[in-house]
């Protein structure tokens, strides 16, 4: 926190007030025209800042700039653009596979603090303090309740951290370790699974197993979860290789399980049926079978779109908005766009004939 540092954050023109009671603001430097955020802190460990102006963590804000005056300190962090993950959840756009992404890319940032030495503990983390990015990763924000991990600490002396996500050894019952972060993961793991329409429930066992209130019986460290996590989904936990035999069965088949490859064979099979039994007025030999196999393919192209095959919905981003009814819409617009060839086709066959 020397000179320099505070030199540095005076580049720094304030433009808009993020939140006022806590001493939020963005700012632009005025030479670069960089946007960041501007904290100023009285309550604050300052060698936490330090440590990670020196360390950057990949996947955290970084500090470009921090000092200390008057009992208060301010800090210069790199502006993070995205959607605050409690939007998402209150708008229910999560799906299984965002759930497992956004809490590995977690569990890979808590290995970076917990690892460093002395270890960061975050002691903060909810739906607010994360940001997705556009490219649907998590960030981990603010850092104002963390401490730096002592294994001889009986107890904490000061409570920090949210109500409902704090760990119980931050209410006096002991004090915060590694397993503290693996506590509030566990909250949020659930609160996100509350917001999914469907999801393993192997999940639900281990967002139980991060909230126990002795740590002991906690995840050993967030390494360890995250072997969980990938193991819990088959698909993760074997080594994938794009392009194997797997990426390419059709929806239903994906997944393995008995009762949904059933019901997508009878699904298929009356696709099927449908088209080789379907008859066009006038249309005999050749052309007929060309009008039916044309119709199964644009059939196909709506449950391929629809069920995301092959991650065709990656095409139209609508498909991937926040808005449920966006969302729909893209899907739709999609299926339409992948049986307009086909259908197309069809349209000169008729022409033609």
């Amino acid at each position: 926190m020397d000179l320099n540092q505070r030199l540095t954050s005076s580049y720094y023109k304030t433009i808009a007030t993020v939140n006022e009671p806590h001493n939020v603001y963005l700012v632009q430097h005025q030479t670069t025209k960089q946007i960041c955020i501007k904290k100023v802190l009285t309550v604050y460990n300052s060698s936490i800042y330090e440590n990670l102006y020196n360390h950057p963590v990949l996947g955290t804000p970084r500090i470009i700039a921090y000092y200390e005056e008057d009992h208060r300190l301010t800090v210069i962090e790199e502006f993070i653009s995205g959607t605050p993950l409690s939007e998402k959840i209150s708008d229910q756009t999560l799906t299984e596979e965002d759930i497992l992404s956004y809490t590995q890319d977690l569990c890979l940032i808590l290995e970076k603090l917990h690892s460093m030495e002395p270890p960061i503990i975050h002691r903060d983390i909810k739906p607010s303090n994360i940001i997705i990015t556009p490219y649907n990763h998590a960030v981990l924000l603010d850092f104002n309740a963390a401490k730096q991990y002592r294994a001889t600490a009986e107890e904490d002396t000061v409570l920090l951290g949210t109500q409902g996500y704090a760990a119980p050894e931050q209410y006096g019952f002991g004090a915060s370790s590694p397993q503290t972060d693996i506590y509030s993961l566990g909250v949020l793991l659930k609160e996100m699974l509350h917001a999914c329409h469907t999801y393993s429930p192997r999940l639900n066992s281990i967002a139980e197993t991060c909230t126990k209130l002795d740590p002991a019986k906690r995840y050993s460290s967030a390494f360890a979860l995250r072997k969980e996590l990938l193991s819990s989904d088959r698909k993760e936990s074997i080594p994938h290789t794009p392009g194997t035999v797997s990426d390419f069965l059709p929806p239903g088949f994906r997944s393995g399980t008995p009762w949904k490859m059933l019901l997508s064979l009878f699904g298929y099979l009356m696709i099927f049926y449908s088209c080789i039994t379907l008859e066009v007025e006038n249309a005999t030999g050749a052309v007929l079978w060309y009008n039916r196999i044309l119709c199964f393919c644009m059939l196909l192209s709506f449950v391929f779109g629809s069920f995301n095959y092959c991650n065709v919905q990656k095409l139209m981003p609508l498909c991937r908005h926040s808005n449920k009814m966006l969302r729909v819409s893209g899907i739709i617009l999609l299926d339409l766009i992948l049986s307009f060839i086909p259908m197309f086709i069809l349209v000169l066959l008729e022409a033609f004939r």
